[in-house]
């Protein structure tokens, strides 16, 4: 059993809306909610779950608002906190940004997709796509003898409806990977992560069945085959089509998809990665009239490889100005409210170096505003690319009909965090 009721509450915890799922609960119970929030936070002791006599209020709090399920002792406390933030980003999804206005302007739309999400306390339909079948913006339009619910409610498989059709049948898949890196100023990497995703446009009519293979390190032990050029996937989260089953037993990611856009799956991977785009500065101080900031960036892949939109971001004192700038390619710009020079490098191929230089006025006060020294930030994006060299081996794509379809799948490593500190 999950909540036995639903409240979504303004600030001050006054009740906008409200839902009694089970009948087992008195709802004004919700009265206590508050003025127990406010004693845990003047004792700062704030917990997501609040007590009164049998009653547990379980809260989250979005924008302006806070979203309380009230349930009895026998409650899965993580199965309610991830309805709660699944219905947020329902909410989300219908209104764009959820706050206090959006849920008094779409009132009847909020009330109704409260009544769909749970059912006698159990979470039943959570998928906005599935939703917009048959709650709209603009209210119900149920014609005479159309009053049933879409396929997808009563379909075993709940992310899809029934008789979809296309004339051209397409699926594109995007393998994207950010790099969250951290160098200190002696060029030790202090942090080194890999944060992927698959992320999938479908356009396939039917119900298709869809098989994914990549080089995965044990999937290649397993089938005896040579791992030198797999990966070890870490913290794997698959989207609620993928056959789990069917994958811890023989690591196949197989699955019906979701119509249009969605995300496959999620990984992770623990590893050092050598810096993509390693940069090196020199901040030199004249009398403390002038400071001048030479920096180095040098791309540390294949020259086949580009890097696009390249932008470093070098920390300068905040009183500095009469910005000069000299750069070997692209532009500089001097970024005052956040005391930043911003290189930008429209395209940055692999194996090359560059240079730019910074020049500029300070006050005749001494500061010692350099001292506390921020990292370089840098952003960048290349296609074609997988930092992990993750790989896509096959898509393999099954309808009864037979129809042939064709896969497009793009690799893309982009910037996470990636920081470098100065000496």
């Amino acid at each position: 059993m999950s909540a036995s009721a639903l409240f979504i509450l303004d600030l001050k915890g006054k009740v906008l809306i409200s839902r009694n799922y089970m009948g087992n609960m008195d709802m004004n119970e919700i009265d206590y909610f508050m003025p127990f929030l406010i004693k845990r936070e003047e004792e700062a002791e704030m917990t997501p779950l609040i007590t009164h006599g049998s009653s547990h209020f379980l809260w989250i709090k979005h924008s302006n608002l806070y979203l309380v399920a009230m349930t009895k002792k026998n409650a899965n406390a993580a199965l309610v906190y991830s309805f709660l933030y699944r219905i947020v980003q329902v909410f989300q999804e219908y209104f764009k940004e959820l706050e206090e206005e959006s849920i008094r302007d779409n009132f009847v739309t909020v009330y109704e997709l409260m009544d769909e999400v749970m059912d006698f306390g159990f979470p039943q339909t959570t998928d906005s796509k599935i939703l917009q079948e048959y709650i709209t913006q603009q209210g119900h339009k149920l014609e005479v003898g159309a009053v049933r619910p879409p396929a997808t409610v009563t379909n075993a498989v709940s992310w899809r409806s029934e008789g979809i059709k296309y004339r051209k049948n397409e699926v594109f898949m995007d393998v994207i990977e950010s790099v969250n890196l951290l160098v200190n100023a002696t060029g030790s990497v202090l942090r080194s992560e890999i944060v992927g995703c698959i992320k999938l446009k479908v356009i396939l009519s039917g119900m298709p069945e869809l098989r994914l293979g990549l080089n995965d390190k044990v999937l290649f032990e397993i089938t005896g085959r040579d791992k030198s050029k797999t990966v070890e996937l870490e913290d794997v989260k698959f989207h609620q089509c993928v056959r789990l089953s069917r994958f811890q037993n023989d690591r196949t990611i197989s699955f019906i998809p979701p119509d249009g856009e969605s995300e496959l799956m999620s990984y992770r991977l623990n590893t050092m990665v050598k810096p993509i785009i390693w940069i090196e500065s020199v901040i030199e101080k004249f009398s403390h009239s002038r400071v001048e900031i030479k920096v180095k960036a040098r791309s540390q892949f294949k020259s086949r490889l580009t890097a696009n939109n390249v932008s470093i971001l070098v920390p300068v004192p905040s009183d500095a100005d009469s910005p000069k700038f000299k750069t070997s390619t692209g532009s500089a710009k001097w970024v005052p409210e956040k005391s930043v020079v911003q290189w930008n490098i429209k395209s940055f191929p692999g194996g090359k170096e560059y240079l730019m230089r910074a020049h500029f006025g300070l006050p005749s006060v001494e500061s010692d505003e350099l001292d506390a020294k921020k990292p370089i930030i840098v952003n960048f994006e290349i296609p074609y690319f997988t930092v992990s060299g993750i790989q896509v081996r096959y898509l393999k794509i099954i309808e009864k009909s037979g129809y042939q379809a064709l896969p497009w799948v793009r690799y893309i490593t982009q910037s996470g965090d990636y920081q470098l500190r100065t000496n």
